[in-house]
C-alpha cells in the first residue's frame, strides 16, 4: 500500500481517520496551527491531532515557551509522528503557506533518495484533494486500497517541505515511496541549527511545478519529524502556521 503512502505521508491514512470532511474552511488569511495562542503544556489541546504510524515509536509533542512565545516542540528518538489539522483551503485565494521552524540537529545518516534513509529533522506537509478519477489506473488502485483501510478521505497528493541533512536547498524530488508525494528541500545541514528560520512558500505554484496541474483544494496540514529509519534523535520546534493571500 505504497509503504504507508510515504509512511502514509507521516500518517496520511491516520489523517483520514480524523475526518477531512469536517475540516475548517478558512477565510482570506488564517493561522491554521496557532501554537502561540496556547499556554505551555506537556500535552496538546484537543484541536490538535497527533498522528502516529503503526508499529513505529511515537514522537513526543509539547507546547513550550521560546523567547516569550509558545511554540510546538517535537522530540524524535528512533520515532516518528506529526501534529495535524484537517481544513479546507482554496489555494487560489490563499496560496502562501507561512511558518517558522528550528531544529537541534540534522539526521546524520539520512538519505532522502532511499526508503531506509527517509528521515528528516523537520518537515511540514500540505495535503491536496486531487480528483481520484484523474489519476492513472495504478494510482487509483493504490488509493482505493488505502481508503478501504482508513476511510474515503485519504489525500490523493501532498507537498512535503523538509529540513534535510545534505540535499542542496532548492532540490525537489519524489518520495522514495510514491509519486503522490513531492519533497522540497528548504533548509539543509547544521549551519542554521538552533536558529529560528522564517519560511513563506507558494503552495499553488509548487503544486503545479510538481504535478503539472492547478492545485486543487487543500484538505490538511501537518508538522513533525522522524528518525525511525536511522534510529537517531532530533528535536524540532514550530511556530504558528498560516495561509495567506498573495
Amino acid at each position: 500500500m505504497m509503504t504507508h503512502l510515504h509512511k502514509l505521508c507521516a500518517a496520511t491514512l491516520a489523517l483520514a481517520g480524523i475526518g477531512f470532511a469536517c475540516g475548517v474552511t478558512l477565510a482570506i488569511a488564517s493561522t491554521v496551527l496557532p501554537f502561540s495562542a496556547n499556554t505551555p503544556s506537556a500535552s496538546l489541546p484537543d484541536q490538535y491531532r497527533i498522528l502516529r504510524i503503526p508499529k513505529t515509536n511515537a514522537n513526543k509533542f509539547s507546547l513550550v515557551e521560546d523567547a516569550g512565545v509558545t511554540v510546538l516542540r517535537v522530540d524524535s528518538n528512533d520515532s516518528a509522528g506529526t501534529v495535524a489539522l484537517p481544513l479546507s483551503v482554496d489555494p487560489n485565494v490563499t496560496p502562501h503557506l507561512a511558518w517558522r521552524w528550528k531544529i537541534s540537529r540534522v539526521i546524520e545518516k539520512a538519505d532522502t533518495s532511499k526508503k531506509f534513509g527517509d528521515d528528516y529533522a523537520a518537515r511540514i506537509y500540505v495535503f491536496f484533494d486531487v480528483p481520484l478519477e484523474s489519476l492513472p489506473f495504478s494510482e487509483r488502485v493504490k488509493i482505493r486500497m488505502a481508503r478501504v483501510v482508513a476511510g474515503n478521505e485519504v489525500p490523493t497528493a501532498a507537498l512535503c517541505y523538509v529540513w534535510d541533512n545534505k540535499t542542496p536547498v532548492g532540490i525537489r524530488h519524489w518520495s522514495p515511496y510514491t509519486t503522490r508525494v513531492h519533497i522540497l528541500t528548504l533548509q539543509s545541514g547544521n549551519t542554521n541549527a538552533n536558529t529560528w528560520i522564517d519560511e513563506k512558500h507558494d503552495v499553488a505554484a509548487d503544486f503545479r511545478a510538481a504535478f503539472g496541474t492547478a492545485a486543487p483544494r487543500i484538505i490538511g496540514v501537518a508538522v513533525g519529524n522522524d528518525t525511525d529509519q536511522t534510529n537517531e534523535s532530533a528535536t524540532a520546534w514550530f511556530g504558528d502556521v498560516s495561509f495567506q493571500a498573495r
